[in-house]
């Protein structure tokens, strides 16, 4: 396990072209080793089991058509064979004389040689008229040939005998030959390849490279860098992926930016009037009961606040991380919906909001009821936030076969349709509003991670100038009817 582990750390080190170029110069020579095996060592074996199977085919043909073609074509067909195949032909009778004769080199060992295909034919019947093959040395030209013979026909109906010799080349001289040219090939070929293996492994990790460069860029901070993967399909599908990481990075660390800046502003704007009222209190108010009381009072709020804005972002925290768990219960959503806007009454008769609610039937639904509670105060903290002049709000419960659909409007300005995909980012506040918005900026995010986490589905619908629908469904799944 270790050398495997110091061998892939190895591997991690070395650069992809030299890698590449490896590959290459290892193919060239598995090339170059199997060329040799193949046209040295094995040449003259498989030269000879080509010659044998080219004489056994034509053996077997020329049998098959001499014992059942009478056409005038068979002397013909016997002279193609003869010449293509560099075949010297005998056709015997059963007396061991010649019928048919085909001769294309001469010195052969059936063909113009005394007694000689009495020799063969004897040979035949000698081994129970099966067919008889041989490597045999020309006594003439001392050159190696092949003979083959068989007989024709069966013991009782004996046609006659087939004899065929042919030449085996000198394969020596020509395995000399072709070593040298192999040799001359070998060298040339190496070269190139050298140069090849080269410029390809530059050209395939060039757009690596570049890539590599730029995401070194963007590692650092640089979002505006640019990826370039001209050169191949892969290394585009790369910088078009980087580049998308680019654009999220980048959206992202402006949140983030935001986020922290949004956070200080509201941290240090009830830091401060915490600070101010307890010096007032120090100062001017200590002995003055009424005056203390109401300044201990906006104390109490602003810390208030200050302590709300450190729960959402701690919920929220907890969402976004997956350590907040579920803790699913039965539960009325008619009658928790009533209840939940009950708690607006004092801001609705204080600030004058009407918050009007269309229910439908009840029903029993299973699930975390805290945390859908907190997702639909923070729903109509929003409308109340943003909605219009009129002061309008409007909650639905809409019973459908699959779920029950919980819909919040307002009649607010709207929000723009390129606003909408961000409006339930991390403290991203819509434009569109005409008074000081109540809230920390994170209660459609906690809404979001709320809903995500129980698989609910969600979303937004807005028209500019009349306002917007914030809704969620409660799946079939998590419901269980109770008409009342």
């Amino acid at each position: 396990m270790k050398q495997i582990k110091k061998l892939r750390s190895l591997s991690a080190k070395i650069p992809l072209k030299f890698t590449i170029w490896l590959y290459f110069v290892g193919f060239t020579i598995v090339v170059f080793v199997l060329l040799w095996l193949f046209q040295i060592l094995f040449l003259e074996k498989f030269y000879v089991y080509m010659k044998v199977r080219d004489v056994n085919n034509a053996a077997e043909y020329i049998i098959n058509s001499y014992e059942n073609d009478t056409s005038e074509t068979f002397g013909e067909n016997l002279t193609d064979i003869s010449v293509n195949s560099d075949l010297c032909i005998e056709i015997l009778d059963r007396y061991g004389r010649s019928r048919i004769s085909r001769e294309v080199f001469g010195d052969c060992l059936i063909h113009g040689r005394e007694n000689s295909t009495y020799i063969y034919v004897k040979q035949i019947n000698d081994n129970g008229r099966q067919p008889i093959q041989g490597k045999l040395k020309n006594p003439r030209t001392g050159n190696y040939m092949m003979l083959y013979g068989c007989a024709i026909g069966s013991e009782k109906d004996n046609s006659g005998y087939l004899l065929i010799n042919t030449a085996l080349a000198p394969v020596g001289s020509t395995v000399t030959i072709i070593k040298r040219q192999l040799m001359i090939i070998t060298a040339i070929l190496v070269v190139f390849a050298f140069i090849i293996s080269l410029f390809m492994s530059n050209r395939i990790s060039r757009p690596i490279d570049r890539i590599t460069r730029s995401a070194e860029n963007l590692a650092k901070g640089d979002f505006n860098t640019k990826f370039d993967g001209r050169g191949y399909l892969e290394a585009k599908k790369l910088a078009d992926t980087l580049t998308y990481a680019e654009k999220e990075l980048s959206r992202v660390d402006t949140m983030q930016r935001d986020l922290i800046a949004n956070v200080s502003h509201d941290l240090r704007t009830p830091l401060t009037m915490l600070k101010a009222y307890a010096e007032m209190i120090r100062d001017l108010s200590g002995d003055n009961p009424v005056k203390r009381n109401e300044h201990l009072e906006i104390i109490i709020n602003e810390t208030d606040r200050l302590s709300l804005m450190v729960n959402d972002i701690l919920d929220l925290s907890k969402l976004e991380s997956g350590k907040q768990k579920l803790s699913l219960s039965e539960f009325e959503i008619r009658g928790k919906l009533n209840e939940i806007i009950a708690r607006f009454k004092g801001i609705s008769e204080k600030m004058g909001y009407n918050i009007q609610f269309t229910p439908d039937e009840e029903k029993i639904v299973f699930c975390d009821v805290v945390k859908i509670e907190q997702v639909i105060y923070n729903l109509i903290n929003n409308a109340i936030n943003y909605t219009g002049k009129d002061k309008q709000v409007f909650v639905r419960q809409i019973n459908q076969p699959d779920g029950v659909l919980i819909e919040v409007e307002d009649t607010g300005d709207g929000i723009e349709e390129d606003k909408i995909k961000l409006i339930f980012d991390k403290y991203y506040r819509s434009e569109n509003h005409k008074r000081e918005v109540v809230g920390t900026g994170l209660g459609l995010s906690i809404v979001k991670a709320v809903l995500k986490l129980h698989n609910y589905d969600y979303g937004v619908r807005s028209t500019i100038g009349k306002g917007s629908t914030f809704w969620f469904k409660i799946s079939d799944n998590n419901i269980r009817s109770e008409q009342k």
